[in-house]
């Protein structure tokens, strides 16, 4: 795939593919306490594209941000790691 401009990139694990060429992807992140300084697990699910379908659960991907491809998916995968 061609790399255009400044895309967002982001790892995560699937974490369900009961939709045709969809994925959601969960990404998690550690986000430092403003008042306690304390580190908190955050994590984000993405719709993500996946043209063949190969995902299944628990695969960890890189998933490259794009064109809005339906209402809710902006994210393809662009290689599964694991």
């Amino acid at each position: 795939m061609k790399e255009r401009g400044n895309r967002k990139v982001r790892v995560g694990e699937v974490i369900s593919n009961k939709m045709d060429k969809t994925v959601i992807v969960s990404v998690k992140r550690l986000v430092k306490d403003s008042l306690y300084k304390k580190y908190i697990r955050k994590s984000t699910k993405y719709y993500a594209h996946d043209e063949e379908n190969k995902c299944s659960v628990g695969n960890k991907v890189k998933i490259m941000e794009t064109r809005p491809l339906s209402k809710t998916k902006r994210w393809r995968i662009v290689e599964v790691i694991n």
